[in-house]
C-alpha cells in the first residue's frame, strides 16, 4: 500500500527540545498516510533531545537524524528538505502536535486541487505547556489565490500546519535564513507563505489537526524581535504591491494584538509595557475593543484544574454559553 502512495517528507527542526520532541515525533509516527519519511535536523542542541530521537530511530526506520551547527530554524528546515526525497514536504516544530489524519486529508485536498495548488493548511488549536487545548478559535476559510489576504494577516498561523509541493518550495527558494542574520528571526513562515501565494493557490482542511504549543520559549515570546521580523518581511513586498499598502499596515497592527495576547497568556509581563509603549498606544481604541478577547484567551490559558472541572459541569447542563464552556473545559 505505502509504495503506491506518494512519499511525504516530514521535516522537524530540533534545538533543545528534549521535553517535547518525543511527543511531537509520536504524533507524526501515528499519521494514517502510509508513505512517510521523517527527517529530524538537530540544530546544535545542547540537551539530550538528539539522544531521545536516536532511541526512537532504532525502532522506526522512517526516522533520520541529521546534525548541523546552530544556524536557526530556517536553515534547519532547508537542510532537512534538501536531504529529503519526497515530492511533498510538511514541516512541524519540535513542540507542536498533529492529529492522525492531518497528512492524509491534506494530500487529498492537494491532489483534488491539481497542480495549481502549492500549499494546504489546517486549522490549529492552541495548546499550553502541558499539551492542554485552550483555544480552537482558529478557523480561517481562505482558499484559492490568497496573496491579498496574507498581506492583511497571516491566517495560516504557524509553521506546523502546512503541506507543500516540493516544486513550490523550491521555486521560492525555501525559507529565508537571512532574517536570523538580521536579528529578525520569527516570521520565516509568513515570508514563505507570501512567496508561494504569489504563484500558487492555497487550500484549507477545516479541522483542528495541528496543535500549536504556546510557551515562554517560543520565538514569538520576544515581542520586539517578532515585530521587527514582521516589518522586514512585509517590507520585502510593499514596493512591489503598492495596492496592498493598507493591508500591510493592518497586518502590523494585527501582529501587535497577537503579541499582546501572548504576553498576557504566557508572559513575560514586561512585553505588555513594551508593546503598548512601542506601538500599542497608536491603536489604543482598537485594542480596547478587543480587550474582551484578550481576557478570555488569558483565562483559558491559565485556568486551574478546578475551573476546568466547573466548565465541564456547566457544559453538561447546556445553555447559551455552551461553546464557551466547551473551550474552557477542553
Amino acid at each position: 500500500m505505502a509504495a503506491t502512495q506518494p512519499l511525504v517528507s516530514v521535516v522537524i527542526p530540533l534545538h533543545n527540545g528534549a521535553e517535547t520532541i518525543e511527543e511531537t515525533l509520536q504524533s507524526v509516527q501515528r499519521q494514517t498516510w502510509p508513505n512517510l519519511e521523517i527527517v529530524i535536523v538537530d540544530d546544535g542542541s545542547t540537551d539530550d533531545g538528539p539522544a531521545r530521537v536516536a532511541r526512537l530511530r532504532r525502532e522506526d526506520g522512517r526516522i533520520r537524524l541529521l546534525r548541523q551547527p546552530n544556524a536557526g530554524v530556517a536553515a534547519a528546515r532547508n537542510n532537512g528538505a534538501a536531504a529529503a526525497a519526497g515530492a511533498y514536504l510538511a514541516f512541524v516544530d519540535a513542540d507542536d502536535l498533529w492529529g492522525p489524519d492531518k497528512i492524509a486529508l491534506q494530500m487529498a485536498a492537494l491532489e483534488a486541487g491539481g497542480p495549481e495548488v502549492g500549499l494546504v493548511y489546517t486549522w490549529s488549536a492552541l495548546i499550553n505547556e502541558e499539551g492542554r487545548v485552550y483555544s480552537v478559535w482558529h478557523r480561517p476559510e481562505h482558499e484559492g489565490r490568497v496573496f491579498g489576504e496574507l498581506c492583511r494577516a497571516n491566517f495560516v498561523g504557524n509553521g506546523s500546519c502546512t503541506l507543500m509541493r516540493r516544486e513550490a518550495f523550491e521555486r521560492v527558494g525555501g525559507y529565508d535564513s537571512s532574517l536570523r542574520s538580521r536579528g529578525a528571526q520569527g516570521c520565516e513562515d509568513l515570508m514563505i507563505y507570501l512567496r508561494i501565494a504569489e504563484h500558487y493557490e492555497f487550500r484549507v482542511v477545516r479541522r483542528h489537526l495541528t496543535g500549536y504549543r504556546v510557551t515562554r520559549a517560543n520565538m514569538s515570546s520576544d515581542a520586539l524581535r517578532m515585530l521587527w521580523s514582521c516589518e522586514l518581511t512585509l517590507a520585502a513586498f510593499r514596493d512591489a504591491y503598492p495596492q496592498y499598502a493598507s493591508h500591510f499596515d493592518a497586518h502590523e497592527r494585527e501582529m501587535v494584538y497577537w503579541l499582546l495576547a501572548r504576553a498576557l497568556t504566557t508572559g513575560p509581563w514586561r512585553n505588555v509595557a513594551v508593546l503598548l509603549t512601542r506601538q500599542g498606544f497608536r491603536h489604543s481604541f482598537e485594542l480596547a475593543d478587543r480587550a474582551g478577547d484578550l481576557a478570555w484567551l488569558t483565562l483559558k490559558a491559565r485556568a486551574p484544574s478546578w475551573a476546568k472541572a466547573a466548565a465541564q459541569r456547566l457544559l453538561r447542563r447546556g445553555g447559551a454559553y455552551r461553546p464557551l464552556y466547551a473551550e474552557l473545559a477542553a
